[in-house]
């Protein structure tokens, strides 16, 4: 990374041959010197070029305007207080088995998305992997699974299995390979190989490896993300839910379809509450695991 041209020092020529005892050619290393610190200048006068014609046409493309923005807002205020709210409590009991199925999907797709990610992550990663080129291969697979989108992948999965928990629950597992594959893999390569080194040096098995000079390492990271994919799962699933894919977002885009918004507020109510409950869980068994 370049120095701000502000950061770099020239000093005075005179000052510069008082402390260069050699015979060195000084004019030609401080004209080098300031022609430096010039070039320095002009490169960043270009990125910050670059990135205000980015902003001004990013800006003019989206067609984005403050005078929308706010009369957007005021609309949306509009919305909630007086179409959204209050919510229709009566309608509770619509959304209690759709509720059970979006946290019970999220679960078992992080489950699975566990179990392939551990796989492709050890098969990724270049200090454990089998062979470079299983590496690069793994590589590819988990950057294709991420890819694609967790809602690409619930309507591929209703259009294969049909509508229902069970395509969303696959959807959730495909996405969250893509995601914890990567994590883990980037986990396992910053590993500190003295502990691995030490425990292959007493002629452990690969598993032993693991077990021993790997696991110790690993387990945080693996945690911590495993649980916020599931976390991230309860997210997803309530949008997998709009495109049929089981889960409390079919109630609600239900609600939504027929204009029934105060019953829908019931369904934005629970998945707020989910969202919650699954991070206090998370934090705990965190809490608890570490």
């Amino acid at each position: 990374m370049s120095m701000p041209a502000e950061q770099i020092k020239v000093p005075p020529l005179e000052q510069v041959k008082q402390h260069v005892k050699k015979e060195v050619n000084i004019e030609a290393m401080y004209e080098d010197l300031l022609r430096r610190k010039k070039l320095v200048r002009n490169n960043q006068l270009v990125i910050f070029l670059i990135i205000f014609a980015l902003i001004a046409w990013s800006w003019y493309e989206t067609g984005f305007k403050l005078s929308f923005l706010y009369s957007g807002t005021a609309n949306i205020a509009t919305f909630i207080f007086e179409d959204l709210l209050p919510p229709d409590f009566s309608s509770i009991a619509v959304f209690i088995k759709p509720a059970i199925d979006t946290v019970l999907m999220s679960y078992v797709g992080m489950l699975f998305s566990v179990v392939v990610s551990l796989v492709f992550g050890f098969l990724a990663a270049k200090n454990l992997t089998f062979h470079p080129v299983v590496g690069v291969m793994s590589r590819s697979v988990i950057a294709f699974l991420r890819a694609v989108p967790a809602l690409v992948w619930g309507i591929l999965m209703v259009a294969a299995f049909g509508l229902g928990p069970f395509a969303g629950t696959v959807a959730l597992g495909l996405s969250g390979v893509g995601i914890l594959a990567k994590a883990y893999a980037d986990i396992l390569e910053e590993l500190d190989p003295g502990q691995i080194e030490a425990v292959r040096s007493t002629g452990a098995s690969w598993f032993q490896i693991v077990g021993q000079g790997v696991w110790p390492q690993f387990k945080a990271g693996f945690v911590g993300w495993s649980l916020y994919k599931m976390d991230l799962n309860i997210r997803e699933a309530a949008v997998l839910g709009l495109i049929g894919a089981g889960g409390i977002g079919t109630v609600l885009q239900s609600s939504i379809s027929l204009f029934q918004y105060q019953r829908a507020a019931v369904g934005i109510l629970i998945i707020w509450l989910l969202i919650l409950l699954v991070e206090f869980t998370t934090a705990k068994v965190r809490e608890r695991i570490l």
